[in-house]
């Protein structure tokens, strides 16, 4: 049986042209600051590249029992020996990806649409990610938002914990565990901090306060 997942700020990464050594003091910043779970998204590197940096990461994240999900690469994320993979609606199938990494890993699924959602009700995922929830630079590639009425609609009909991302920080993340999400996923509310501590602590006390734990118990 896998230990409880605790999706309340997962942690996106955006190293753009980061030094790899500021790249991860921002990562160990942040998981002092409150982050519970970090993945590695770098769509614009290799799988040799991202297999190099998932291992340091994977070095760091381990020894404090902070979970790696690699982003849509599953051939990357068992190479390393990650925790999961996070997968969008054209990556590979949900079935396909437990095949390979084993009924232990976690992952995660990426839903744009409530007809999407419904689908992925039914699959072997761990989480449901609302993928955007606000209009965002980061998440620019994405579909329609959700909104905040949208995400209430999901995590009513959703059988899996569903963690929004796209547009949310600090000021926002109180609605978005009202709605009835199990957490928030957040990329440049902690990469653009001037103190990714900072951010991070207050998010988490955001959604400490205002989350049923329930959700992702």
């Amino acid at each position: 049986m896998k230990c409880p997942i605790d999706l309340s700020l997962y942690l996106v990464t955006n190293r753009k042209a980061l030094e790899f050594e500021d790249f991860f003091n921002i990562i160990r910043a942040s998981i002092n600051g409150g982050v519970r779970i970090v993945q590695l998204r770098e769509k614009d590197s290799s799988a040799r590249d991202m297999i190099i940096i998932g291992k340091k990461l994977l070095s760091i994240l381990k020894p404090l029992g902070i979970p790696l999900i690699i982003n849509d690469r599953v051939d990357v994320a068992h190479a390393v020996g990650a925790d999961g993979v996070h997968l969008g609606q054209s990556d590979l199938r949900v079935g396909e990806a437990r095949a390979i990494l084993g009924k232990k890993a976690i992952i995660g699924l990426s839903v744009e649409s409530l007809a999407k959602a419904t689908v992925a009700i039914e699959e072997d995922v761990d989480y449901l990610a609302a993928s955007p929830i606000f209009h965002t630079k980061t998440k620019a590639d994405c579909g329609e938002p959700w909104g905040l009425d949208g995400l209430k609609q999901l995590c009513a009909v959703s059988k899996h914990p569903v963690i929004a991302i796209g547009g949310i920080d600090e000021t926002n993340a109180k609605q978005i565990i009202e709605c009835g999400a199990a957490g928030i996923a957040v990329v440049s509310a902690i990469f653009n901090a001037s103190c990714p501590k900072n951010a991070a602590l207050r998010m988490i006390h955001a959604v400490s306060k205002y989350a049923d734990y329930n959700h992702f118990q």
